[in-house]
């Protein structure tokens, strides 16, 4: 079980909390406000692991300055580390994300595509596979988004059917990770 606070920490740490909007708009003006509250939070625990060494009770809120100081600069190099990495990942990385979400998924796809009722797999093709809009390949064929989208609805749900009778389990886990081989459909 922790000791009391003596006399003199329970004063510093009132002392404190009684500047912690000062603290708080310190913190905000210098990172912003999304993570001020979480530094200010680990700066008082700071305080509490440090505060029966300090000296001086006059001294208490500038040191508490200081200790805000550094934690703003230490944000700012996490942050800096952390973005330094993810550009350098990205650098690395010898595809863009669809490429390879492309290449990953089932190759038995376009098979299956081709046994669906033809207004079913041009609606998927154009919407899905080409990326046009719902709005656009509503007005290309004459008829309304909606419409489409029920068609898009229905056409999906009877691709993922389909997909999960020639491929199985692979289907079920969205194909993202193919194992089966380029089946006769």
């Amino acid at each position: 079980m922790d000791p009391m606070p003596t006399e003199r920490e329970a004063r510093l740490t009132t002392r404190l909390l009684e500047q912690r909007g000062a603290f708080l708009r310190f913190l905000v003006a210098r990172i912003g406000s999304a993570a001020a509250e979480d530094i200010l939070q680990s700066c008082y625990l700071k305080l509490i692991e440090k505060g029966p060494q300090l000296q001086k009770d006059e001294s208490v809120v500038s040191w508490f300055y200081t200790v805000l100081r550094h934690a703003t600069v230490d944000y700012y190099r996490r942050n800096a580390t952390r973005d330094r990495a993810h550009e350098h990942f990205a650098a690395e990385a010898p595809v863009s994300y669809e490429t390879e979400l492309k290449a990953n998924i089932c190759q038995c796809l376009p098979g299956v595509l081709e046994t669906l009722k033809p207004e079913y797999r041009k609606a998927l093709q154009a919407v899905d596979v080409d990326g046009r809009s719902v709005t656009e390949y509503a007005n290309s064929e004459g008829t309304t988004p909606n419409n489409v989208g029920v068609r898009l609805h229905r056409a999906r749900k009877a691709a993922a059917k389909r997909l999960t009778q020639v491929c199985g389990a692979c289907a079920k886990h969205k194909c993202l990770d193919c194992t089966c081989r380029k089946s006769a459909v």
